[in-house]
């Protein structure tokens, strides 16, 4: 038999890819809200990351709604890191939506539908209910199969117990497929929801926990419940406004979440839903929860996006809206008006702006020695010193870009370590935006519909269009 090297052994349901932000595990920040120095993959940016986690502070406590938060500086200076930081330290449980300002322009639909959808993606419902179960640890299951196959339906029994009782359970065919489907067997804590009848399985209970040698990494145990079999539990569905909508909205509503094929949705349905929403909550069966709408590129937004922003902000419900950008002094989408940031001075004045500043050499060093781990990229400290050297003289985003390219380079001439000789090869290979425009403006005469004047000023004004 040919021998199995475990080593070789991939986990098939596990595959992860490596974004440029998939190192950011949160804000940084310590218990009193002051930034490490480098924590949660965030590096630098303290003053940034202190207003991000006061602004998250009071988005879990529930103190602000419709506000607008504006994250302004060049690029490369971690603004979506920031925002991704602010996602990750606000959990699971508290709705963000993320887009950038251009798709509005790409979607088949009105622009302002488009921003209302992205609104509603960002306000959660919490919908509570009571429903009865029967939990505890299956002690036997028999399955009574007929002699001749298809002569009867199957039956059976199924034995559940708690620390204080134990009951036998008629099983009817349905049941019994459930149990199948779900792998129920001896040793495990289930829940069985008495009006639906669907089945979860909670783990295995602590007292088998030495049948078997070896077990799964996705093995759970837990205790053997108490008291009762029957049980009224208070479920609690989290779900967001624009899922509500798109349900309500489409005779094959739900299955339109997964094709995203939403469509636009009518006011009036939207208006129902939102009384039926605010009746809930006076019920106390419901709970809105105000997450987080992060438009990067805010500047590709016209006139019109930023009007219907400055009246969706003074809804009620509104989330907390951040916004990005990278731009200075410019014109307005759909004006001949200059502003700062692209942005009518109407809709700035609503908004707390964070700055960002340019990064250190040291910090650029750990940001690339982060980014080396993600990526499980083995780098010498010469090759780190010339990485960080050109990350400086170039952008953060290149240096961090030749990492798997030098990574690749190391391994065609079988290295295991990056060594300098990688990080040069891939840098004569791949320019830079400032080597790329030298380029176009020595060779421009060459090139097809090229509008840059040839003169002795060319280096010069290069220089002057990447800085």
């Amino acid at each position: 038999m040919a021998e199995i090297k475990l080593s070789e052994m991939r986990d098939l349901t596990r595959i992860e890819r490596i974004g440029a932000h998939s190192h950011i595990r949160g804000l940084g920040l310590d218990s009193v809200l002051e930034p490490r120095v480098s924590s949660e993959g965030m590096v630098g940016q303290t003053s940034a990351r202190k207003a991000a986690g006061v602004i998250v502070k009071m988005v879990q406590e529930g103190k602000i709604a419709g506000r607008a938060v504006l994250l302004a500086g060049q690029p490369s200076t971690g603004k979506t890191a920031i925002a991704m930081g602010m996602a990750k330290s606000l959990g699971q449980e508290t709705p963000f939506a993320m887009m950038a300002g251009s798709e509005l322009f790409s979607l088949e639909m009105s622009k302002t539908e488009a921003l209302m959808q992205a609104f509603r993606k960002a306000i959660g419902v919490k919908i509570k209910e009571e429903t009865e179960v029967i939990e505890g640890e299956v002690v036997e299951i028999q399955i009574d199969r007929p002699a001749v196959a298809g002569a009867a339906i199957k039956t059976g029994k199924l034995t559940l117990k708690t620390t204080e009782m134990e009951t036998v359970y008629d099983l009817g065919a349905k049941m019994i497929e459930a149990l199948g489907k779900e792998k129920v067997q001896s040793g495990d804590v289930i829940a069985i929801d008495k009006a639906s009848g669907k089945i979860t399985k909670l783990g295995r209970s602590f007292s088998r926990s030495r049948d078997y040698d070896a077990m799964g990494p996705h093995t759970k145990f837990v205790q053997c419940p108490d008291g009762e079999l029957q049980k009224r539990k208070e479920v609690v569905h989290c779900v967001t406004l624009h899922e509500i909508d798109v349900i309500n909205s489409r005779t094959q509503g739900f299955l339109a979440l997964f094709t995203g094929d939403t469509g636009e949705i009518r006011a009036e349905v939207r208006e129902q839903i939102d009384t039926k929403v605010a009746e809930w909550r006076e019920e106390g069966k419901a709970e809105i929860v105000p997450g987080v709408l992060f438009i990067d590129e805010v500047h590709m937004l016209d006139i019109e996006c930023f009007s219907f922003l400055n009246r969706a902000l003074e809804n009620d419900m509104a989330p907390i809206l951040v916004v990005a950008t990278n731009r200075g002094i410019t014109t307005i989408r759909g004006t001949n008006y200059k502003s700062p940031h692209g942005i009518p001075i109407d809709f700035l004045d609503r908004l707390l702006i964070i700055s960002t500043q340019p990064y250190t050499e040291e910090e650029i060093r750990k940001i690339l020695d982060i980014r080396t781990q993600e990526e499980d990229v083995e780098m010498s400290e010469d090759a780190k010193v010339l990485l960080t050297k050109i990350g400086t003289d170039t952008s953060l985003r290149y240096a961090i870009n030749l990492i798997t390219s030098a990574a690749l380079a190391c391994q065609k001439r079988k290295g295991k370590i990056v060594e300098m000789e990688d990080i040069s090869r891939v840098y004569q290979l791949f320019y830079d935006v400032k080597r790329s425009t030298q380029y176009l403006m020595e060779y421009q005469s060459q090139y097809m519909f090229s509008e840059a004047s040839v003169g002795e000023g060319d280096e010069e004004e290069a220089n002057a269009m990447v800085s």
